[in-house]
This record gives C-alpha cells, structure tokens and sequence, in this order.
C-alpha cells in the first residue's frame, strides 16, 4: 500500500465530513423539509448565531454488533451535539436527526448528549436540547437505556444551575419525553407528539381508542396535563421562542439575568384606571394591565393555555428581566385552586434560582372550595405556593389590585 500525501488525507476527511452532515441522506432530509420541518442542522442553524456552532462528535458512531447492527452506519448516531452563540452569549446543544434511524437514542447517541451537558454546567452556560426522536434504539437494549440514564442525570445536575430549554420538534416517545419534562421549559410544536406509551399499546392494554394527537399533541399537554410551557405553529416559530426566553434568562445561578434598554416612558399610564371594575363581582383580564406596567408592552407568558385563573410570565421593568404571577379575575374570579398553585409555584422557585425579581398582581377571592379539590390535594398542592413565595429571596413587590381573601391572601 502506497502512502498517501497529506492533501490526500485531508480530502479523504472532508468527504468524510460531508457524508456525515448529510446524517440519513439526502432524500430522507428532504423528506423532512416536505413535511414543513426543519432537519437538525437546520434548526441548530436557525437557533444561533450566524457561523458560531462548533461541532462536536461528528464522527461517532454506536459499537452495537448485534441484530445486524455491525453492517449499520449512523451518521453522528444521530443527534448533532455543540456549542454557539445566541446573541452573543454562549450556549451548549443537542439537537437529534430524525433522517438517521429515527433519531433514536443508543448509547453513544445519548452519551454525546450528556457530554455536552457536562460542559454546559462547567462553562456555565444555558443547555438547550431539539428533540425529535423514537425513543430507545431498542437494537441496543439496555445500553441505550444506560445513555438515557446518563441524560437524565445530567439534567438533574443541571436543574437551577443553568437554564435548560427543550424543544420538541417531531415525536418524542417513551423515555425520550422524560428528559425534556426535567428541563425548565418546554416548547412543542404543532407537527409533534409526546407521549410514554403510543396509541397502539394503550389500545391493547385499556381497550381504549386514541389518535396520536389526542394522546400527546401540544393542546392535549397545554391545556390538560399542563407538560409544556409554549406553543408553536412550527420549527421557526420554536425557535423565535426559544431566543425570546433566553433573553430573560441569565447564562448560570451565579449571574443576573441580562439588562437592557427600558422603555423612558415611565408616567402612570391613565388606561389603568378603565381597567379594572369597582364592582369586585365583575371580571378583567389582568393581562392589560401587565401589559400597561412593563417596559414596552411586552410580556413572554408562560402556559398561556393550563390553569388559566392564573398568569404567569417574564417581562421587564427598566430594562430588568422580572418574573410575573398575577390572578386572572377574567377565569374563575381569579381563585387559587390546584393547577394555579402548581403553575405559579414552580414559576417562583425558578425566578428564585435564577436571580429574576418577582413581581405579583394580586385579585384572589381565595383557594377554590369542592370536595374534588380537597381529595385531590388542595392542602399539599396550596402549600407549595406558600413555600415557593417565603423560600424566594429575590425581590418581591406585591400589588394587590382589588382584593385578597383567606389564605390566599397569605399565599
């Protein structure tokens, strides 16, 4: 065998690196396009800065022998993992390739994931994970299920160290729902499904019938389960989520969230006092007046869609990022039940771990009486608001816009 020169090597790696990046070839990624989605590198192009992804693990590959696996090539087995930029601030991501076995998780798949959440927390910078996948390759048995073992871990060593943001962009089925439900936010899109068990195996076990999107699209989790946290229409509309929620958020737990320019127009703005009824009987929708107190109007709601007598959500005030409970008169007079405390609790226990100041518009007539609520567990379920709210030791301003009654007012 004759020794190749150096400019032989290095066209023999960069062809290497073009069948690489096509991940399951052309006409599967095509495939994709045509469904109205965006491949891998796609999204992770639409998401960062223009030229700022470095790759890393292009080249990895499983080691799986069996079931035929030894004749298989998976490019990047799958998921394509780095860092970037997002407006200028680092970030470390994952974004799985569904051309490539169905963006199935396997071992190295799953282990690259968990490798560039490790440098994620080292860097301390926001982790955020593109999923668009099968769930477990099932070929690779219980090493694959040894690689998500691997990401969930991680994703507790994250969790409020630095922010994790999931993005679910095509199926997302079995233990792969698992990692993005440990993250702290959640975006869906239309095209996607998240789910434990399919349609077919709950068919066969209960008897009962249910479309994929019945069971685990993202109205079934905004509105009933209350999974995730946005809604959107397709892959660049997640994305423009997925930049707007970074701007609120700092880079780790040990930074403040980022400023910048606030609106000068700082006078009471005389609309207010139209808003809001002298009639304590007559509902508003209390986001008008969120709207009218923040820097420009502009207010990111969080779970715009599940318990609903609540808002929650990040603005500013002066440039500052701050995070927003308020009871909505315009749902259920604004009471505290069940869901409500869920949803604003974990929004004040993330606000808490990431330096963001909390501010609370207050018109409660209390926590929701009913035999349903006490069994399912009022008294727990109320009591992490009450912990959430005397843990938090970021700023709080409350103002109480009408009333406030009971507990509820304590809480």
């Amino acid at each position: 065998m004759s020794d190749t020169t150096m400019q032989e090597r290095i066209e023999e790696l960069r062809k290497r690196r073009e069948k690489a990046m096509l991940g399951g070839g052309a006409d599967k990624l095509e495939k994709q396009r045509k469904q109205g989605k965006l491949t891998a590198r796609e999204r992770i192009e639409a998401l960062v800065d223009p030229n700022s992804f470095e790759e890393v693990g292009l080249f990895a590959e499983h080691r799986s022998v069996m079931f035929g696996m030894a004749e298989k090539e998976y490019a990047a087995d799958g998921v394509v993992t780095g860092a970037a930029s997002i407006d200028g601030r680092l970030v470390h991501l994952a974004s799985q390739d569904f051309s490539v076995a169905g963006g199935s998780a396997g071992e190295i798949h799953s282990i690259k994931v968990a490798e560039i959440m490790t440098q994620s927390l080292k860097t301390g910078s926001p982790f955020v994970f593109i999923n668009d996948s099968g769930g477990a390759r099932v070929q690779e048995g219980i090493d694959s299920l040894s690689g998500y073992g691997k990401v969930f871990y991680n994703n507790v060593m994250l969790s409020g160290a630095v922010p994790q943001i999931s993005l679910i962009c095509g199926p997302c089925a079995g233990g792969a729902a698992y990692s993005p439900a440990l993250t702290d936010f959640i975006i869906q899109t239309r095209q996607a499904q998240m789910f434990i068990t399919g349609p077919s195996v709950i068919k066969s076990v209960t008897g009962e019938n249910v479309t994929s999107e019945q069971l685990g699209g993202p109205d079934a989790h905004m509105t009933n389960s209350g999974v995730i946290h946005f809604i959107a229409e397709d892959d660049n509309h997640a994305i423009a989520l997925c930049q707007k929620l970074l701007s609120f958020l700092p880079a780790n737990n040990l930074e403040d969230p980022p400023q910048a320019e606030g609106d000068p127009n700082i006078d009471p703005n005389p609309e207010l006092d139209d808003i809001i009824p002298t009639n304590p009987k007559r509902g508003y929708d209390v986001r008008d007046v969120i709207t009218r107190v923040v820097d420009f109007g502009d207010f990111l709601e969080v779970q715009s869609g599940y318990a609903m007598n609540i808002v929650v959500g990040f603005a500013r005030l002066g440039g500052s990022p701050i995070g927003i409970i308020a009871n909505q008169p315009a749902v259920q007079a604004g009471v505290l039940d069940i869901n409500a405390s869920n949803k604003a609790s974990r929004l004040i226990r993330f606000c808490n771990a990431f330096n963001i100041p909390l501010l609370t518009f207050v018109d409660v007539p209390g926590f929701l009486p009913g035999v349903q609520q006490e069994h399912n567990g009022i008294i727990r379920h109320g009591a992490k608001l009450l912990f959430a709210y005397s843990a938090a030791t970021v700023p709080k301003i409350t103002v109480i816009l009408r009333k406030s009654y009971g507990g509820a007012y304590l809480a």
